[in-house]
């Protein structure tokens, strides 16, 4: 449960919209430890709407592909995470931190979707791999290396082409953010 009510929430913001007080007048005003909040939901409240102040009632699990879109657009663009909340119709920008700071720790796989709760116990003890589970991880290393490999090509062409002309670029792909995006959030 949100600590503050959807209608509290729209009451802040619809006070700042009118011009009359400030971020910090208005979270002294209501007692709040810090006008970052307040500035979250306004900025949601503008690129949402109303939904952007509602709470979600269950977590959403985006797809790794949507949160390579989401971290590729800020790389090419060098828009904020803001920015980039607002342009793929997210309303908490933090998100999109905890992606970049996983994927700089953990590469691609940080992105992943991690399982919940505690692992089962197992009944039998594990037993030591064989030669050929050995051979199997061994071509199986190989195998995510040349994905590797094949997504850094990509990415270097992508990123001479966008150097040669950005505005171009930027345009051709722009269609295909959104498509993505929104493909994504169904």
């Amino acid at each position: 449960m949100s600590k503050y009510s959807e209608e509290f929430k729209r009451q802040l913001v619809e006070e700042y919209l009118r011009g009359s007080i400030g971020y910090d007048k208005l979270a002294k005003k209501h007692g709040m430890p810090a006008s970052s909040l307040i500035r979250r939901w306004v900025n949601a409240f503008r690129d949402l709407g109303q939904s952007g102040l509602t709470p979600k009632r269950t977590p959403t699990a985006y797809p790794v592909q949507f949160k390579r879109d989401v971290l590729h657009f800020i790389k090419l663009t060098g828009a904020s995470h803001q920015e980039a909340a607002s342009h793929f119709g997210l309303n908490n920008a933090s998100l999109i931190t905890s992606w970049s700071l996983s994927r700089e720790n953990l590469g691609m796989e940080g992105l992943k979707q991690k399982p919940k709760g505690r692992p089962s116990m197992s009944k039998h003890s594990k037993k030591k791999p064989s030669k050929l589970e050995n051979k199997q991880t061994r071509e199986q290393e190989l195998e995510r290396e040349n994905e590797a490999l094949r997504l850094e090509n990509t990415y270097l062409k992508k990123l001479k082409a966008f150097r040669e002309d950005p505005e171009k670029y930027l345009e051709k792909h722009k269609q295909r953010w959104h498509s993505n995006s929104k493909k994504n959030s169904d």
